[in-house]
């Protein structure tokens, strides 16, 4: 991994939390009606952070589930090998709530496509918000997040890697670079 730069510390990145539970909050005018869903595997830590955090903020505990999309990806079919499919937990009813859907990095927004697919597969929501901790741009579809922690902007060669301490035992968020001659 060649890292260009650290872009976001343990600090930033809790700072970044809770804005980013701050501006759901606000948004939504409370949390009476919204639920948490976390995309595997990083953003299924952030919803879980936010989800402390709304129970910190506000005293409420929102429903919080976990979303796969494995099965769902556009590039499920052109892959070589056996994909490796995790489970969804969503043990609550996901129609007539407002969706606060969370991942690290929105990039393509391939990956959004395939977790809207899959949330509409589970009900009829009122609403689908989209919450990202990077944006780092490149968008193929006309997909947008409703919360950003931050945009990074990039250059074909780098890449965004965000790493949390539930998964890779620190909280960064690295601008990598990517080339051959790296």
């Amino acid at each position: 991994m060649n890292i260009k730069a650290k872009i976001i510390d343990e600090d930033g990145l809790k700072r970044t939390i809770t804005r980013l539970t701050h501006e759901i909050i606000e948004r939504n005018k409370g949390t009476h009606n919204i639920v948490l869903v976390g995309m595997r595997t990083r953003g299924e830590f952030i919803a879980q952070r936010i989800h402390e955090k709304i129970k910190e903020i506000d005293g409420k505990d929102v429903d919080l589930g976990v979303l796969d999309i494995t099965l769902y990806r556009d590039d499920f079919r052109m892959r070589l090998k056996q994909p490796e499919v995790s489970t969804t937990n969503i043990t609550f009813d996901v129609s007539e709530k407002d969706i606060v859907l969370i991942d690290d990095v929105l990039y393509t927004g391939r990956t959004a496509r395939a977790a809207l697919d899959a949330l509409m597969d589970l009900g009829r929501p009122n609403s689908i918000q989209f919450c990202v901790l990077v944006d780092r741009g490149h968008r193929e579809l006309p997909i947008r997040a409703d919360f950003v922690g931050k945009n990074i902007p990039t250059s074909i060669n780098e890449e965004v890697k965000v790493k949390l301490k539930e998964s890779d035992g620190e909280d960064a968020v690295y601008l990598i670079d990517i080339s051959k001659e790296a």
